[in-house]
């Protein structure tokens, strides 16, 4: 084996958007893992500046095609935050319904088409649908329901158009969502069988060891709110966001790295007092969101059939192998399934669609669990509603580093198999991340010497 190497991955498939691996190897080490993400920024920062109030949840759900619902649902908090509009009652219930829809068809979209050829020997979701028809159906069907939720609430499946600031344009009769019983008595039965199939599946031995951040809400699994959380003991308010976390631009890449902002030191004891641990690393470092992370820190409060199916296949909070990442993920379309069909048996009718909402000028942070993920908003305003300035942290951008990370490690563990195997391990190794590269992506800085 040469003391040398460079392992480059060609570009990537089956993620959302466009990117390359490159792996350099010395002396059987690993000196170097960059997941080069080279697609042209957007520019969505930018481009809500000078935009009204009531703009920003429509703007943002251009982010993403998939999880349009998160960008919207997170731009609306922080808008309501500015505006002091509390958005509750059935009207909040809607969001968490349409949300449910999401997590349905973008779970299944990964499922299906994005993953499992990964475990059944399949380069692509065409040729998995040629080769185990039975298995792809049920998932488009899944997919379909899905949609078909987030058409009812949201106007339409891809960029929703009736959520607005203070609530909804129009809110669904009880009759239209009465409907929707039936599909989603279906939606939950198909995807308990898929957590059954795929917890059957051969795994390779992986382990992350960063640590997990998940919105945590006590008594519900957090989707639509709740307080930034971590397994290290982190317990904070969207507010405090940028007090904890920090992005830094890395140079092979178009997507911003976030990580845990390095703790202050802490004050000095006085003499024979108990040594308190940080509740996070003084260093700061990586940490994930997503699918392991909200399991691993709300599993308690997944609804009925989904702690029934969780416990059916054995699968137990933490679980640390991304590579059954795919499981939790079934467990969580159980989840969404069986709390969509909650909340309309819940549902009554209310007496209007919104709650007045007026411009003000301030700053508000907005932060939900997309599919992929936390997802962070920031906004300032002035007095008339104007945006001046926009933040927006997508998970991608806060798995970059673990990524890395966990490819560096099943690379050290690989370097004996041939060289086409140790790409398509890498592969495998990023799609159990889904990474959504297109939302990541930023501007670098761009800094001109004249001489």
């Amino acid at each position: 084996m040469p003391s040398s190497r460079r392992i480059t991955v060609p570009p990537l498939t089956r993620v959302e958007g466009e990117g390359r691996l490159l792996i350099r190897v010395s002396d059987g080490r690993v000196d170097e893992t960059r997941l080069n993400i080279f697609e042209p920024p957007r520019f969505f920062e930018a481009l809500l500046r000078g935009r009204a109030y009531t703009e920003a949840a429509d703007i943002t759900s251009r982010i993403c095609g998939i999880c349009p619902v998160a960008y919207q649902l997170s731009a609306l908090a922080a808008i309501e935050q500015i505006c002091g509009v509390g958005v509750d009652g059935q009207l909040a219930a809607l969001r968490r319904l349409l949300y449910c829809g999401e997590w349905i068809e973008s779970h299944a979209l990964h499922v299906f088409l994005l993953h499992l050829p990964d475990f059944l020997g399949c380069d692509s979701g065409l040729e998995l649908a040629r080769e185990h028809p039975a298995v792809v159906r049920p998932g488009l069907e899944l997919k379909k329901i899905g949609n078909t939720l987030m058409t009812l609430i949201g106007g339409r499946a891809v960029h929703p158009v009736n959520a607005r600031v203070g609530g909804w344009y129009r809110a669904p009769t009880r009759g239209e969502l009465d409907r929707l019983v039936g599909p989603l008595e279906r939606a939950r039965d198909i995807a308990r069988d898929t957590a059954r199939f795929v917890a059957g599946l051969d795994f390779p031995d992986d382990e992350v060891g960063a640590v997990f951040v998940a919105l945590r809400q006590s008594g519900q699994y957090a989707i639509e709110r709740g307080r930034i959380a971590s397994s290290e003991g982190l317990d904070i308010a969207a507010a405090d966001y940028d007090s904890h976390f920090v992005e830094e631009q890395v140079p092979w890449s178009t997507a911003l790295h976030s990580t845990l902002a390095p703790l202050p030191p802490l004050p000095p004891l006085p003499p024979h007092a108990p040594l308190a641990p940080h509740a996070m690393s003084a260093a700061g470092g990586s940490y994930l969101v997503g699918p392991l992370a909200r399991f691993a820190l709300n599993a308690r409060w997944l609804a009925p059939a989904a702690r029934e199916t969780a416990a059916e296949i054995g699968l137990r909070p933490p679980e640390r192998n991304p590579f059954r990442s795919i499981i939790v993920r079934c467990v969580e379309m159980v989840h969404a399934a069986d709390e969509a069909l909650r909340i309309i048996g819940d549902y009554t009718e209310p007496a209007f669609p919104a709650v007045p909402a007026r411009p003000r000028a301030g700053i508000g942070h907005g932060v939900t669990e997309a599919p992929r993920g936390l997802l962070y908003h920031r906004y300032s305003t002035d007095r008339d509603g104007t945006i001046l300035d926009a933040k927006i942290v997508a998970p991608t951008s806060q798995n970059q580093r673990p990524l890395e990370e966990d490819l560096r490690d099943v690379v050290e563990r690989s370097l004996d198999l041939p060289e086409a195997d140790l790409a398509r391990r890498c592969e495998r190794v990023i799609r159990n991340h889904d990474p959504c590269i297109s939302c990541a992506t930023h501007f670098l800085t761009l800094d001109i010497d004249r001489g």
